[in-house]
């Protein structure tokens, strides 16, 4: 049934379909599924090389009676008096980390910048996010290091209060944005360089003069939208 849990039959359309090459949306269509239902259903079974529906189907019961026997439940997202679904709140955080972990980032800080983005206060405790995780101390302390180095939160102590509080805000995709520019501004100027010495006129030169002029499009265009977001917030700022 389209938005309940996955049965044996749905894994097996998902295993053939990553069979066949397909990718997460088109399995989703097929199955009328989110595609990040179909990408952390994949991500927490083996990935798109080592996934079996029989194995993924037995492993999900598992962790379901494990986590009846031995684990708390995840602690409730407030909603701000906003009158949200706490049901549908934790299926857009988990998506949302499964969407996160399946484009490399490590699963654990994919969930801990998961349930930032979904608070609206954009803070949370070490011990906030270990209820909602459900792992431990340790593990939320190398996700947070590991965020913060990326520039994707920051840490905040409060006076007189010994507990830090991890803070996210509007403009944690324009730093990362900002690394990638500078990343591929020292792309540019090396494969000019290896053009330069290979001759741009040779296989190898022209390899590398074609991948300076499209990384040179993807940097105009990267600039040309962040300017345009600083704008369009500015102006929401002053009212406009």
């Amino acid at each position: 049934m389209p938005g309940g849990r996955l049965t044996n039959e749905d894994r097996r359309q998902i295993a053939t379909g990553l069979a066949e090459g397909l990718g997460y949306a088109e399995i989703g269509r097929r199955l009328g599924r989110p595609a990040s239902t179909v990408m952390r259903e994949v991500t927490r079974n083996g990935g798109a090389d080592g996934y079996g529906a029989d194995r993924a189907h037995e492993a999900t019961r598992d962790r379901a009676r494990r986590r009846k026997q031995a684990e708390p439940e995840a602690a409730p997202v407030p909603d701000g008096g906003h009158g949200r679904d706490p049901r549908a709140v934790q299926e857009l955080t988990e998506s949302w980390s499964a969407v996160l972990a399946g484009q490399g980032m490590p699963r654990v800080a994919a969930g801990v910048l998961a349930c930032l983005y979904v608070t609206d206060s954009g803070t949370l405790t070490a011990a906030d996010l270990g209820r909602r995780l459900r792992v431990s101390a340790a593990s939320i302390s190398h996700a947070v290091t590991f965020l913060e180095q990326q520039g994707l939160l920051r840490r905040e102590k409060t006076p007189g209060i010994r507990r830090e509080h991890y803070v996210i805000d509007d403009g944690i995709w324009a730093r990362t944005l900002l690394v990638t520019l500078r990343m591929n501004d020292a792309l540019i100027a090396e494969a000019k360089r290896a053009a330069t010495v290979l001759g741009d006129t040779t296989p190898a030169g022209a390899r590398f003069e074609t991948s300076a002029e499209l990384l040179l499009l993807v940097n105009d265009a990267l600039r040309r939208g962040m300017e345009q977001w600083h704008h369009a917030r500015a102006g929401r700022s002053d009212g406009g």
